[in-house]
């Protein structure tokens, strides 16, 4: 038997509601495939700032070390600044870890309802790969003169040649295992001068070391469009922490509800553990009220069970999904149904 030691932060909002059917699902996918999960909660979130002020302790990253995986709730609720929150948890996680990529599949899976007119889950299944330590999310910058009215603000983005490169070799080595064998990239090169320039040479660089893959390109704003006009277009979408950020939440939107989107922040080397988190982020306005959708957190299980050697597990919670989902009665409000968070999280972990 296999056995896991997982690290789980629930942290705000719905997180607390959706991690619990999370590790329901894969307690249950454990005693079908004989894997051995030793969870250890830590209380870290906004509350944890406003009582000590900081989001997790000083030694926190080193408390994280010695697990295999980090199984992530939602970051932020409205009475902590979003700046506060996030740069106090999530992104020293995947710095710290060195959690470069961000991998987020987007799928409509049998028995949802796209909000695109005739669009069904042969049209809709791709994956968007973001870079996930540097480019736009960078921490160099500043104010001048604050409060005056000569203030002013710069933020700096961060390209290196280290980190465009390996985004984009990950981002073609999955799609050599897909039957599409197609890459997307996202830039904006008319109008940012320097840094989406390099993206696009890099890109053009990398590519050839792959002659079996397709390739295009699009700047951003189009993208967007197609994403909505086009989604059977794409297979792997590439892009930088900001541009594959908004992306891989319009993927999930027009697949239906981006309630269901799940992602990962991968360690390729294995040096540190990888982290498994829903897109959805802590939803304060639906928290508390049982309704949050639950997949995007029992998606990101399967993804951190894929991530860890057992890909048949994995396959098997995406089966229960679409099982599941294909009975109207237990869909969440998000997908026009009246299903409890526990009742879909429930229904799932029976199916597997």
């Amino acid at each position: 038997m296999s056995s896991y030691k997982i690290a789980v932060i629930p942290g705000d909002g719905i997180g607390k509601e959706v991690v619990p059917e999370g590790i329901r699902v894969l307690e249950a996918i454990g005693r079908r495939f004989e894997i051995n999960f030793k969870w250890n909660e830590f209380p870290w979130s906004c509350e944890t700032y406003k009582s000590s002020g900081r989001m997790m302790p000083e030694d926190g990253i080193e408390q994280l070390r010695e697990y295999d995986a980090i199984f992530l709730g939602a970051v932020g609720f409205p009475d902590v600044p979003d700046h506060v929150s996030l740069w106090g948890l999530l992104i020293p996680i995947r710095r710290q870890m060195q959690q470069y990529i961000n991998i987020r599949p987007v799928r409509m899976f049998k028995g949802m309802v796209s909000p695109l007119r005739d669009r069904g889950p042969e049209d809709i299944d791709f994956w968007v790969v973001r870079e996930n330590n540097e480019g736009e999310y960078s921490e160099i910058g500043g104010r001048l003169y604050s409060g005056t009215e000569a203030e002013m603000v710069v933020q700096e983005s961060v390209f290196t040649r280290l980190g465009v490169d390996r985004v984009l070799r990950y981002a073609f080595d999955l799609a050599m295992t897909r039957d599409a064998r197609h890459v997307t990239s996202a830039t904006k090169s008319n109008g940012i001068i320097h840094t989406m320039p390099f993206w696009d040479e890099r890109f053009a660089a990398i590519a050839r070391e792959y002659p079996d893959i397709r390739i295009d390109k699009f700047h951003v704003d189009i993208l967007t469009a197609n994403f909505v006009l086009h989604p059977d277009w794409f297979d792997v979408v590439v892009g930088s922490n900001l541009f594959g950020d908004i992306l891989s939440d319009l993927g999930p939107a027009v697949a239906g509800t981006i309630g269901i989107a799940p992602s990962a922040n991968i360690n390729p080397t294995r040096e540190y553990p990888s982290m498994f988190e829903p897109v959805h982020g802590s939803a304060p306005d639906i928290a508390g009220q049982g309704i949050a959708n639950p997949i995007g957190q029992i998606w990101s299980a399967a993804m951190m069970l894929d991530h860890l050697g057992h890909p048949q597990a994995a396959t098997a919670i995406e089966t229960a999904i679409e099982t599941v989902l294909q009975e109207t009665a237990l869909q969440t409000p998000d997908m026009g149904g009246k299903a409890t968070t526990k009742e879909l999280g429930a229904a799932i972990a029976d199916a597997v």
